[in-house]
């Protein structure tokens, strides 16, 4: 249901060390391309330490209405996100992580039919853009959750199955229920976001409008940034009850009181185990079983 056509749009890119021109230039062209649209991009720099990325990226403030905002400090995907909806001047924001990839030309034209009573979450779609990535662990990953990313089965449980890498929310919506800026390191700060949409009673639709995600990491930054969203978890653990199926299975082991024996067992193999996931063959299974020893080490 068309509830209002928006005919203005802040489109708010966080980026950190990530050259996004390509993205900026792609989103830019289509909405050029609406003539009844009104919209600005502002990309929002977090601290970046690699200057040859923020020269990089300056170039996007040669296209009409584009802003690069470049911020001494890193201050974490929360802060850097509210901070680009007190920028925004339009009461439409469109919020897109500054790795993923416009892959349909229709895509901003289908959020401008979405209603705006609440959150429209469009996904994402893993793209590997026909290379060999069988050796890379975080594109293993991706691929073995495909399917509990598609819309029918995010719209089964719409609060959890939320990510900030692509939505669409009313400026006034975001700025009364902005996210939490404890969430200064990687990971979770979407899940509580979308269990405090959930108590608020702001709806989340989710459509079939993805970006493709195409960058992977290297196995050892991917690892590493496991561990950071693990360390993330475990801080706000009581925050995040409900939202998250490993601490639903750690609960289990707390329950049938067998946590200890698993950290135990894990802890000889721990060096051995993220051997392998830096390796050239990771093995997804060893991966699981990692997430699960780190977490019970904390």
């Amino acid at each position: 249901v068309i509830v209002s056509m928006p005919i203005n749009l802040s489109i708010l890119i966080p980026t950190y060390n990530d050259v996004c021109t390509d993205l900026v230039r792609a989103l830019h062209a289509q909405a050029e391309a609406i003539s009844t649209l009104q919209f600005e991009i502002i990309v929002g720099d977090d601290g970046s330490t690699d200057q040859s990325v923020v020269e990089a990226n300056r170039q996007i403030e040669q296209l009409r209405g584009t802003h690069y905002i470049v911020r001494q400090q890193n201050s974490g995907r929360a802060a850097i996100r509210n901070f680009l909806a007190r920028q925004a001047k339009y009461n439409h924001l469109l919020f897109i992580d500054s790795d993923l990839t416009v892959i349909r030309q229709d895509f901003i034209s289908t959020y401008l039919q979405q209603p705006d009573d609440g959150v429209v979450y469009g996904g994402y779609e893993v793209d590997g853009r026909g290379e060999d990535l069988s050796h890379n662990l975080r594109y293993l990953n991706e691929m073995s959750a495909r399917d509990s990313h598609t819309v029918e089965k995010r719209r089964q449980t719409p609060y959890r199955d939320f990510h900030t890498g692509n939505f669409l929310v009313s400026r006034n919506i975001f700025l009364n229920h902005q996210l939490d800026e404890r969430f200064t390191h990687y990971g979770h700060e979407d899940v509580l976001w979308g269990k405090q949409l959930k108590a608020s009673a702001i709806p989340i639709l989710h459509i079939d409008n993805p970006l493709g995600f195409c960058t992977f990491e290297d196995n050892s930054h991917f690892v590493s940034k496991t561990e950071e969203g693990l360390r993330t978890l475990h801080a706000f653990r009581s925050d995040l009850q409900d939202y998250s199926r490993l601490l639903a299975l750690v609960n289990r082991l707390d329950s049938i009181g067998i946590s200890s024996l698993v950290h135990t067992a894990f802890k000889p193999f721990r060096r051995l185990l993220r051997r392998n996931l830096c390796s050239t063959h990771p093995s997804l299974l060893l991966f699981r079983l990692y997430q699960l020893g780190y977490y019970l080490s904390l």
